[in-house]
């Protein structure tokens, strides 16, 4: 194996683990904020959901790079 695949792989694998992470704070303050203040929901939501499209946006920049990587493109 060389290493342009391995390094392709650990890309991708750091990508998901860092995405999952990454998703898992800004719902886990989604639910913390509405916890808190319910009549505040709609306002959260749209915060969360923005804040979890920018989260996924370097996993998915990152997953691109490492499948280069691995074709060796």
């Amino acid at each position: 194996m060389s290493l342009d695949v391995l390094a392709g792989a650990l890309m991708i694998a750091f990508a998901a683990i860092g995405g999952g992470i990454g998703n898992g704070l800004v719902i886990s303050r989604f639910v913390e904020g509405v916890a808190r203040q319910p009549e505040a929901r709609s306002t959260l939501f749209v915060q969360a959901i923005l804040g979890v499209a920018l989260v996924e946006v370097v996993p998915i920049i990152a997953v691109a790079f490492g499948i280069m990587k691995v074709l060796g493109v």
